[in-house]
């Protein structure tokens, strides 16, 4: 059996930095995941890219309400513990602009009273990141967005 020489050897695609499932499709749903913890926003991203999403990560409220105000996003997924503007202001501040984007919390903020407040801002939907699969926020944003 001949060896392969160098113009006769086939070569393996060389790996990419994102898989084709992490790219999303043209025309995808749009997220915008608010989270100042990183591997949390990292593995949700993953999981969304992977569901056919394209996804932007803000690691603060400051920079979700810029960008929030320069991009459309069918849903908002929003930590309510951040620096510089919390996830009760960043709603408030999306409210006063008369913005109806859908808001689901990503919290470790359990007490009624937090549910409450940020139901009575717009949010659609209440998780407490500690009790909550990844799965079961993804099979919610697919049935808002």
């Amino acid at each position: 059996m001949p060896t392969p020489n160098k113009d006769t050897e086939k070569k393996a695609p060389r790996p990419t930095t994102e898989s084709a499932a992490a790219k999303p499709a043209k025309g995808a749903k749009k997220i915008l995941i608010v989270e100042d913890e990183r591997p949390l926003a990292h593995a949700l991203e993953l999981k969304f890219r992977h569901e056919g999403y394209d996804t932007h990560i803000a690691m603060d409220g400051v920079e979700a309400l810029e960008e929030a105000k320069k991009n459309h996003y069918d849903v908002i997924l929003l930590d309510l513990i951040m620096p510089r503007m919390d996830g009760f202001s960043f709603m408030q501040e999306l409210k006063d602009q008369k913005q109806n984007t859908p808001i689901i919390i990503l919290s470790n903020l359990g007490q009624d009273e937090d549910r409450q407040r940020a139901k009575d801002l717009g949010a659609l939907e209440y998780y407490v990141k500690s009790n909550t699969p990844i799965i079961d926020i993804v099979k919610r944003v697919s049935s808002v967005a």
